[in-house]
């Protein structure tokens, strides 16, 4: 059986619509053309694909199948041109990144300009947030790639692993921890703390560990930026929690020390996150590759993590 795609799309239409009228309109048919079409692809199917109903029509149960159906096959196609028209001129297109400001910080930048100089076509935007609203921005189609740390929060996203990353403490010099060799939790909630704003996984992480212990994370001052924190923690105003590469790059600016923290929880995973669908787009595809290489993970299948 042979099915033409301006039927098939019809059927999307009609489906997306719950209507017939606006079905043809949008794919710009007559209405009695339409109804022909669609009832002319019943008879051959030998089942109804819509129940006729008075405000409008609903999908049958084959009529949903098919509409699934003809989704992935239009995803296959849009990925089949997107391939070919690559030939025509090099990789184009805009990818629209989120990372949490850890990532961006930590490890993202070598991965970025190397994506960037073998797609010199493409157009880059990259946004910081936290990995609650990265994960919220790509499952909604408001970014194409996200970068955070667990939990994952949103179940329409596929995840892989990206890179490992470790958290330390800083404190100014000649504090009475920075002689310590390692630290625990314990030993840092009679400080004041100084942390991102609300929001920021890190700072979200150690409330609810004191809060475990039935004590208050004594979080005095929140801001954004790595910089801020680290000169508010310089001037005596608290220690903090950053990430270890960040924190031994900061301490060669500021006087500061950074403490290694003796706590499983200070080793956290990177994800690489994306909507899930049939086919990702070339651009995106391309752009997750190059992570996952580059961190040993080429190929790498998606993982499914707690939530």
């Amino acid at each position: 059986m042979r099915f033409d795609l301006v039927t098939l799309n019809l059927v999307l239409a009609i489906a997306e619509t719950r209507s017939i009228t606006r079905g043809a309109e949008r794919e710009h048919l007559a209405l009695a053309a339409a109804s022909k079409r669609l009832s002319d692809l019943e008879a051959r199917l030998g089942v109804p694909l819509f129940e006729r109903r008075a405000r409008g029509v609903e999908p049958t149960e084959a009529g949903r199948a098919m509409v699934r159906h003809i989704r992935s096959l239009n995803a296959s196609l849009h990925a089949l041109e997107s391939e070919v028209v690559e030939f025509a001129g090099g990789v184009k297109g805009h990818l629209r990144i989120v990372a949490n400001l850890s990532a961006i910080a930590e490890c993202l930048p070598p991965d970025l300009a190397a994506f960037s100089r073998a797609h010199p076509l493409i157009r880059i935007s990259l946004e910081d947030q936290s990995s609650g609203e990265v994960q919220a921005a790509v499952a909604e189609g408001r970014a194409d790639v996200g970068i955070f740390v667990p939990p994952l929060l949103d179940n329409r996203l596929s995840v892989h692993r990206w890179r490992e990353g470790r958290l330390c403490v800083i404190v100014p010099q000649g504090h009475a921890l920075a002689a310590r060799a390692a630290l625990v939790l314990d030993d840092l909630l009679d400080d004041d703390m100084v942390g991102l704003h609300s929001g920021a996984a890190v700072q979200e992480q150690l409330q609810q560990l004191a809060a475990a212990r039935g004590r208050t994370l004594r979080a005095r001052l929140q801001v954004r930026g790595f910089d801020a924190i680290a000169q508010l923690v310089e001037a005596g105003l608290g220690i903090a929690v950053l990430p270890t590469a960040v924190a031994e790059r900061l301490a060669r600016l500021f006087a500061i020390a950074a403490v290694p923290l003796d706590e499983p929880w200070a080793r956290r995973d990177y994800l690489i996150g994306v909507r899930t669908q049939e086919v990702l787009p070339t651009v995106v595809r391309r752009f997750v590759d190059v992570l996952l290489a580059s961190s040993g993970h080429a190929e790498a299948d998606p993982v499914t993590l707690p939530h």
